[in-house]
């Protein structure tokens, strides 16, 4: 079998599983945290999911990669969007990290690991699909 055979067959199982080990970081963090976890944390995965859910709606036989043609536009802003809200929940998590990790009172710094931990773990599953 070739490696593109097997990427088929597996890739699906591996991204699923290093998708549930993202949401699974996070909700140890919120289950061991001392203090109440505000809703803003679990923002950053929640939209790093959906970000995923829109990459998962393109087929990669519908992408154009023709640079003078016009193309499907629409796709492309479908997936240029998707990778801003990819970045920006990325860039939020790790804001939430520095956060947790300079104010004493707030939850702890693992929080804030999980929470970027979670994000890149759902954002990278994409690379074995």
């Amino acid at each position: 079998m070739e490696i593109s055979e097997l990427l088929a067959i597996f890739g699906p199982g591996i991204s699923g599983a290093v998708f549930g080990a993202g949401w699974w970081f996070w909700v140890d963090a919120v289950v061991c945290s001392a203090v109440t976890i505000s809703f803003l944390h679990y923002l950053p995965g929640i939209f790093a999911s959906l970000a995923a859910l829109m990459f998962n709606c393109v087929r990669k036989e519908d992408i154009d990669y023709s640079p003078y043609d016009e193309g499907e536009w629409r796709l492309k802003l479908w997936l240029f969007i998707a990778y801003v809200v990819a970045f920006v929940s990325l860039a939020a998590s790790v804001g939430l990290l520095i956060q947790d990790a300079l104010v004493p009172s707030g939850p702890s710094t693992w929080t804030g690991v999980a929470g970027v931990l979670q994000c890149v773990f759902v954002l990278i599953r994409l690379d074995f699909l």
